[in-house]
Parts: C-alpha cells; sequence; structure tokens
C-alpha cells in the first residue's frame, strides 16, 4: 500500500473521498500505465472481467458516470433504456477532464469536482474484489463490490 501523502495529487483526492465514506483506500502505484482493462488486468494479476472500467458518458447531453466489467463493452442501446434517457454516447476528452477532474485511463469513481450520477455493471457483482483506476492512469485501487456502490452512491444496473 502506498502512503497517501506519497500518492499523486488527483489521487490523494480519491483516497481523502474514500476515507470520508468510511473505506480505507488501498491504492497501488503501477510501474506502467493501466489505461486499458487487458493492460490492467496483467499488471494486478486478476481476471479482466474484476476491472471496473470507468466510462463517462453522455446521457441526453450531461455527463454521468458508468463502471463497467472489463469484460465487456457497455450496449449504449440498452443503457439508455435503463436511464430512460434519449441517447447515451461516450464523453469527449474535455468533458472527461472537466466533469471529473482525472484523465480518460485514470478516471476514479470518486474524487470529482462534483458527484456524477453513477451506474454500476451487475456483472461486477460477480467478483470478491473489483479492481478501479486510482485518479490516474497509473493507479489502481480494488473495492468491494458493496463499498463501490456505498463510495458512489451508485445505482445498479445492466450495460450489456
Amino acid at each position: 500500500m502506498t502512503a497517501p501523502e506519497t500518492l499523486p495529487p488527483r489521487s490523494r483526492i480519491v483516497h481523502d473521498r474514500l476515507a470520508e465514506a468510511g473505506i480505507e483506500a488501498r491504492i497501488v502505484i503501477l510501474p506502467d500505465s493501466a489505461r486499458t482493462a487487458a493492460l490492467a488486468a496483467s499488471a494486478i494479476g486478476c481476471p479482466v472481467g474484476a476491472i471496473a472500467n470507468s466510462l463517462v458518458l453522455l446521457a441526453d447531453e450531461l455527463p454521468i458516470l458508468v463502471m463497467t466489467s472489463g469484460a465487456h463493452r457497455v450496449d449504449l442501446a440498452v443503457l439508455a433504456g435503463h436511464l430512460g434517457a434519449e441517447a447515451v454516447t461516450m464523453a469527449p476528452p474535455a468533458v472527461v477532464r472537466e466533469s471529473t477532474g482525472q484523465v480518460i485511463g485514470g478516471v476514479a469513481p470518486v474524487g470529482h469536482p462534483a458527484p456524477l450520477p453513477t451506474y454500476i455493471d451487475e456483472d461486477l457483482r460477480a467478483f470478491d474484489e473489483v479492481w478501479t483506476a486510482g485518479g490516474t492512469p497509473e493507479t489502481v485501487m480494488p473495492l468491494t463490490f458493496a463499498q463501490l456502490v456505498a463510495a458512489t452512491g451508485g445505482r445498479v444496473v445492466r450495460v450489456a
């Protein structure tokens, strides 16, 4: 476990938000970037399905966060149906950065300037531990499914 004071600034924010929620964060700094689920799973030594990809999407032009299993892709039409949205699209990088304060490949489930409506892939429930980004592409952290839901206030949905 990395001491909070030695974490990158964005990861310290994530650590602090989790601590405020009563969750002890174990943020790990990887030797290389883990911008994809496959890279993260390889670096961590876990199944790719246990990687919780953080996707910032636009639901009727409003940013949302979707935490999805790295084992599959989000079906935007299925997600739109669950949300009651006319359209769900990928957010451009500038919107991701503005909405989260973090870059694509490093978006953590918490630590954003303002909370985003969050939706969590029900398939992540199958894993005792899920790994999310820790605020940068080089940081990751394990959480239980219950901790992920509690920390984000997320709604569990089917995304594929």
